[in-house]
């Protein structure tokens, strides 16, 4: 007689494994958003020290708007951006480290960044002393360069409190101890707000005025940081000492830093190249000062998203770390799916309120009027920008730094700009046509992140994740008996 319960057990497993599935990619979503959600309040507080600072200056005149907007642009992309993306090394070290239960070397390759991003933001300052002349060589309205010039030269301290600020926001990210950084950005976005218009308005130091507030902001925000990291016994197994493990952990530290850097700064080079553009067209300080606003509202958005990107970041890097192949997909797979549902939310509000919004930088009339009419434009690029950060993130926690810079130099410099280029000067869309080309291109990076994430071979990231820590951790050892 033939039994029939092999069968039945082979039928019920199905289910039962379909079921078990389910439950954990709710698991992993629930744990995504709970991160995400501070994160989010902890990147937009960061974000609007400038913001508010762009608002603040821009109202005084249409010429402020387009000098603090370029500087802060410029600023973002060669100072700003290069330590951000630099510091994005301890999302794939840290984050490892943590899941693999490494707990001394988030310390070590934290002062590690610390100590090279301090030393890259020296060059970069003195960079920002030419602004004036470089924003002249690239044609821009003299008037404007002269104001985004001093923005930039009195942005220099904001410079180094930046270079400790965004390494120990990665160092408690990678911990998931996100309570000390949405206290200490919210007590710093609290406290340069009035000091900001007071020097601004009140004692009438204009761009100087947001340039220093912003400074005192960060310094104040680094420092809170650094005193809870030496004093809380959450950070007991992980504090940052001075240490020689520096010079240890050079090669790695910049096999990661330089790749991720190219990945961030190339994306918002892009950016600057269009509005450095829009500054050729016959009335530059309309299509600048429209442009400037679009861009302040996307990377506004850029800041509010990322803090989904942190979270899968974080997440999958902690569970490649531990060995757990299954859990790094789930994380990344509920990452994309809470990015999906933010991205319509964002688009659908700024599209219905497309008329009231422009108001929040400028009252100049023909100003709004033309943001007015490039918001569905920008509404499509939010729509692109929510999916590509959250696989930006992805991509970091991986340790794909450089496969991600590869995407945006065919995504943006081989098809994004050329577009802009041709929509703008030849089909006279002047700055439609500019941000269009920038939609195309993030619309690119988007399809080919997602092809390289889909395709992943989970179990072999989370087997190289741990032969990474193993490797550091022999290296050290055979250093100190040398």
């Amino acid at each position: 007689m033939k039994s029939t319960e092999a069968p039945l057990l082979v039928k019920t497993k199905q289910p039962e494994a379909a079921e078990e599935k389910e439950k954990i990619r709710w698991e992993k979503i629930k744990r995504v958003a709970s991160m995400a959600v501070p994160m989010l309040a902890v990147n937009m507080s960061q974000f609007l020290l400038q913001v508010t600072s762009t608002m603040i200056v821009g109202h005084r005149s249409e010429l402020a708007l387009a000098g603090i907007a370029l500087g802060s642009s410029f600023s973002n992309v060669t100072g700003f951006g290069v330590l951000f993306g630099l510091s994005g090394a301890l999302e794939t070290l840290c984050g490892q480290a943590f899941g693999a239960e490494q707990y001394h070397k988030l310390g070590s390759y934290t002062f590690t960044s610390m100590v090279y991003i301090m030393m890259i933001a020296f060059p970069i300052s003195i960079f920002w002393m030419f602004m004036n002349k470089i924003l002249i060589l690239l044609h821009q309205d003299p008037q404007v360069a002269e104001l985004a010039s001093i923005y930039c030269l009195w942005l220099i301290p904001a410079l180094f409190a930046y270079s400790i600020l965004e390494p120990l926001v990665r160092y408690f990210q990678s911990q998931k101890l996100i309570f000390p950084m949405v206290l200490s950005s919210l007590a710093a976005l609290a406290f340069h707000v009035p000091l900001c218009w007071l020097l601004v308005h009140t004692f009438d130091f204009g761009v100087k005025g947001a340039a220093v507030s912003t400074g005192i902001s960060y310094w104040l925000n680094a420092v809170f940081l650094w005193v809870y990291m030496k004093r809380s016994r959450a950070c007991l197994k992980t504090r940052i000492y001075l240490s020689k493990d520096v010079f240890l952990h050079t090669r790695i530290f910049f096999k990661f830093a330089v790749p991720s850097a190219m990945m961030c700064c190339l994306e918002w080079l892009a950016f600057e190249v269009i509005t450095l553009l829009s500054g050729l067209l016959p009335n530059s300080k309309l299509e600048t000062s429209v442009i400037s606003i679009c861009l302040t509202t996307s990377s506004l958005h850029f800041n509010l998203v990322n803090g989904i990107g942190d979270a899968a970041s974080t997440n999958v890097a902690n569970e490649l770390g531990a060995g757990n192949p299954r859990g790094a997909r789930a994380s990344a797979s509920a990452a994309i799916i809470i990015a999906a549902v933010e991205s319509v939310v964002v688009s659908s509000a700024l599209f219905l309120s497309r008329n009231v919004w422009p108001f929040a930088y400028t009252n100049v009339e023909e100003v709004t009027r033309y943001v007015t009419e490039i918001t569905p434009i920008l509404c499509i690029s939010i729509l692109m920008d929510s999916f590509l950060t959250v696989l930006a993130g992805i991509v970091r926690g991986t340790g794909w730094q450089k496969i991600g810079a590869y995407v945006n130099i065919a995504s943006y410099y081989i098809i994004g700009i050329p577009i802009g280029l041709l929509l703008c000067f030849h089909l006279h869309f002047n700055v439609k046509g500019l941000w269009a080309g920038l939609v195309s291109g993030s619309t690119l990076q988007t399809l080919l992140l997602f092809l390289v994430i889909g395709f992943t071979n989970w179990k072999k990231e989370a087997n190289k994740a741990r032969e990474r820590m193993l490797d550091e951790k022999v290296s050290r050892h055979d250093s100190l008996v040398n």
